[in-house]
């Protein structure tokens, strides 16, 4: 089983290489990735963003990106889970779940909440986080693009 830690300054370029090669996520959305990951580990305060990484036998091999959503009491957004995509199905995403929760509540948080695509190349994404006790509350047909719906997802504790 994969270990969930902090991420730390030496998890970078491998964080930056699993977003860059999940087929799914766009090239603005790894830049996105890049940007959130260098004031989380360059700002005191982080700019709001926390990051997790997965490691197994000691190679990094997945992260998530969580973070207190603005002007909200206890309500965190849920940025991206990403597992390397040599390392799927083996329970690694389901840990950073488990770990991004814990650290929420943690904080005191109450609710966490994630938006995804509505394509169908996104079903197993929307599967999973089905699987992990999120509900799926809003869809805002048409939001990304034509044809590409925004599905919002949340869970309450």
């Amino acid at each position: 089983m994969a270990d969930i830690r902090e991420t730390v300054g030496q998890d970078a370029d491998t964080i930056l290489r699993i977003a860059a090669d999940e087929p799914l996520f766009t090239e603005e959305e790894s830049e996105t990735v890049g940007e959130l990951l260098t004031d989380y580990l360059e700002l005191p305060d982080h700019n709001g963003y926390s990051f997790l990484t997965a490691v197994l036998k000691g190679q990094v091999v997945g992260f998530a990106c969580y973070g207190p959503t603005p002007l909200t009491e206890g309500t965190f957004d849920l940025y991206w889970i990403c597992v390397d995509r040599e390392f799927g199905r083996r329970g690694i995403g389901r840990a950073l779940m488990e770990r991004v929760e814990r650290e929420v509540r943690r904080l005191g948080g109450r609710m966490i909440v994630l938006d995804t695509s509505g394509r169908a190349a996104y079903e197993p994404t929307r599967a999973f986080y089905r699987s992990v006790g999120f509900t799926p509350t809003a869809t805002v047909p048409d939001f990304y693009e034509i044809g590409d719906d925004l599905v919002i997802f949340s869970r309450r504790f």
